[in-house]
């Protein structure tokens, strides 16, 4: 694994940037959690396979929250959709699920 860049690319960190900057601005969006990653995605230092991981199952249990009303409204952005961006929005999806692919699903990463 150590040929894999687990630093968090331009783009995702923009997005997670703007996340933080809604949640605060419309005093909604996220967990602790989700800000916390955000402050990691922003920093743009290596992050762990298994926080890889965890980005990946953030993805697919909130994918739903794209049907929620206001989610592409820039404007009035759903909590759902500054959630989103406190993980990396649409692109930190493409590169957490590019690294899981590039990881492996077996045991130990």
């Amino acid at each position: 694994m150590d040929e894999i860049d687990f630093t968090p690319p331009d783009i995702v960190a923009q997005n997670a940037a703007r996340g933080l900057e809604w949640r605060a601005r419309f005093g909604r969006g996220g967990t602790e959690v989700g800000a916390a990653r955000a402050r990691e995605l922003v920093a743009r230092r290596p992050l762990t396979p298994d926080t890889i991981w965890r980005m990946v199952s953030y993805f697919a249990r909130h994918e739903v929250d794209k049907r929620g009303r206001n989610f592409f409204d820039d404007e009035k952005p759903s909590a759902g959709r500054i959630a989103w961006l406190l993980w990396g929005g649409d692109e930190g999806r493409a590169w957490a699920l590019d690294l899981k692919r590039r990881i492996g699903k077996g045991g130990d990463i």
